[in-house]
């Protein structure tokens, strides 16, 4: 199941990662810190860029990160270590970074502050951040969109709106000033994400994640309606390139304060 999830969200957000790779700029000594790395895709393209230095991705799934170094040392990538830790409050070496990328991993702190403080002590004066969030929910349909269909009418949970919690450029440009960070700018990407090649593969990619298992764990519902509703909802997707949902992000960059 990991390996099917870990393949789904790199193939969902296969658009946005174009953006983010040109975001990082990536140079052959960058030592690289990879926040909410999962499956290590960002992390082993940082590690084929900066080959004169060290890469770490980090995340909190024991799951993921397995995947990431089986896929790292298939790939005989020598230059780059994986550690389960919670950015918020993992013991990074002290200025110990170049740059800091994050694919949509770093929005779920339950203290973005101590997070992002966290962070920064890690960033050597100077280094820079390229960082992918999502914007808003309403900006998002394909959260709204796939929730309402498996139970029409349920109020967005604080869990599910998570994921948006970077959203506001001022919310964010906030809590990285306050931890260190300046010259912090947004920049709007605008891709579909990718949900399978057809409706049926999008269907079942979608029925094996945690979000639809949890819908039809809540429902009262006989579970064939909520799937049925889901399918619907592909289907009306579906497009010439595969199943596209609209979504817009937001790529970070900023610059750790020279003291």
């Amino acid at each position: 199941m990991a390996f099917q999830c870990a393949d789904f969200y790199d193939a969902e957000l296969s658009r946005h990662n174009r953006h983010l790779l040109a975001a990082a700029r990536f140079g052959m000594f960058d030592r690289v810190l990879d926040v909410g790395c999962g499956a290590g895709q960002t992390t082993r393209e940082a590690a084929r860029a900066a080959v004169k230095a060290n890469v770490v991705g980090v995340d909190i799934s024991v799951d993921m990160l397995e995947i990431a170094r089986r896929r790292s040392a298939e790939a005989g990538l020598q230059n780059v270590t994986f550690e389960l830790a919670d950015a918020q409050h993992h013991n990074f070496p002290a200025a110990g970074f170049d740059l800091c990328i994050s694919r949509f991993g770093v929005m779920f702190f339950a203290d973005p502050a101590a997070a992002f403080a966290n962070i920064a002590r890690a960033m050597r004066p100077g280094a820079r951040l390229a960082w992918m969030v999502w914007q808003s929910q309403e900006r998002n349909i394909w959260s709204g969109a796939i929730r309402q269909a498996l139970a029409p009418g349920a109020a967005v949970t604080a869990d599910s709106g998570k994921a948006f919690s970077l959203g506001d450029p001022a919310v964010a440009r906030d809590l990285l000033s306050t931890a260190g960070f300046a010259s912090v700018d947004f920049v709007e990407v605008q891709e579909p994400v990718f949900y399978g090649p057809d409706v049926d593969a999008a269907f079942d990619a979608l029925s094996g994640l945690y979000m639809v298992k949890d819908a039809l764990a809540r429902t009262d519902e006989p579970p064939d309606r909520p799937l049925q509703r889901l399918h619907d909802l592909l289907d009306a997707h579906m497009t010439a390139e595969g199943v596209l949902f609209q979504s817009r992000a937001w790529i970070i960059s900023a610059e750790r304060v020279t003291d």
